[in-house]
């Protein structure tokens, strides 16, 4: 049985860690997950996912600020005598001194097909830039940015209606088990890991608010895929008589239309056509500013479009 530490905090790395947890191949010591933050309007200090599975399940818990200026916990960690650390959306960089503790390696699950889309938001980003294939990937940790030797891969299709909610939820569910053949690979010696190419290297960078405000200038194509990439997280938008209209579920209609980018062009049964700079978008939820998600049909009540 190898000895695992793992490393993470949102929703996305939970089923890694309940497979490896109920795993007969695995033991968790620890899970290190990031500390607790404010939530909601009372801003009440909330635990992570993970954190929340590892108290559920008597799994002890460390929460550094910052890891690498922290070394009461790195010297807990190296007394546990771990074989692997394994991290998955940790969202802290670790110092050589951590990533040298395990006996065999820190691995690394990655949402992306590395060397592509290195960073903070792959999945996003893959989304908004039209992509029609992702992955994941298991990587060995080293002090650059996603810039390890690769384990195993596992591509994943990107359709042309998929959200960012749905792709983190596939890629989710998909981690477990190439986590699993990566960590009994490289201690039975039978996987070898390789060094990225450089060919084809680009950022994921972290997303701006601004990003998220849909130009009506640009495509509608383009639009459907930030409103697709930003999902929720935090959510593509635009501003109509004052408030802030956040943009759900859009879909590229075949039609021709003369209008200005930005134009309500005409209300169908499933809902508001708009032009842009290139075709035409139809909106079908939106989420007004102070109210719940609708209907794009329900919202156009009022607004006086022909």
């Amino acid at each position: 049985m190898l000895n695992i530490v793992f490393f993470g905090t949102p929703d996305i790395g939970l089923k890694s860690l309940e497979y490896l947890y109920n795993s007969d191949k695995f033991n968790v010591q620890a899970v290190v997950t990031n500390p607790d933050r404010p939530s909601g309007r009372g801003h009440k200090l909330m635990p992570s996912p993970i954190k929340v599975f590892a108290l559920e399940h008597n799994i002890p818990v460390f929460q550094p600020k910052s890891i690498r200026k922290e070394p009461e916990i790195i010297n807990a960690l190296k007394e546990l005598k771990p074989d692997f650390f394994v991290t998955f959306a940790f969202g802290q960089i670790l110092s050589q001194e951590v990533l040298d503790i395990p006996k065999y390696e820190t691995v690394n699950l990655h949402v992306s097909l590395l060397p592509k889309y290195r960073g903070a938001n792959p999945i996003q980003r893959a989304i908004m830039n039209g992509e029609t294939e992702t992955g994941i990937c298991t990587m060995i940790t080293e002090l650059g940015l996603d810039t390890g030797a690769i384990c195993l891969t596992h591509p994943i299709e990107i359709n042309n209606d998929m959200n960012c909610v749905e792709l983190f939820e596939i890629c989710s569910s998909e981690s477990p088990k190439l986590l699993e053949r990566t960590l009994l690979g490289i201690a039975e010696g039978t996987l070898t890991p390789t060094a990225q190419c450089e060919n084809g290297v680009c950022y994921a960078e972290k997303l701006k608010k601004e990003e998220c405000q849909i130009d009506w200038n640009k495509s509608a194509a383009e639009i459907h895929n930030l409103v697709r990439g930003v999902y929720k997280c935090p959510g593509a938008f635009f501003e109509h008589n004052g408030k802030i209209i956040k943009v759900m579920e859009t879909e590229v209609v075949d039609k021709t239309q003369e209008g200005h980018a930005g134009d309500f062009i005409s209300i169908t049964n499933s809902g508001i056509d708009v032009q842009t700079g290139k075709g035409v978008l139809r909106l079908l939820r939106v989420k007004p500013e102070g109210k719940g998600e609708m209907s794009a049909r329900d919202w156009s009540n009022g607004l006086h479009i022909t």
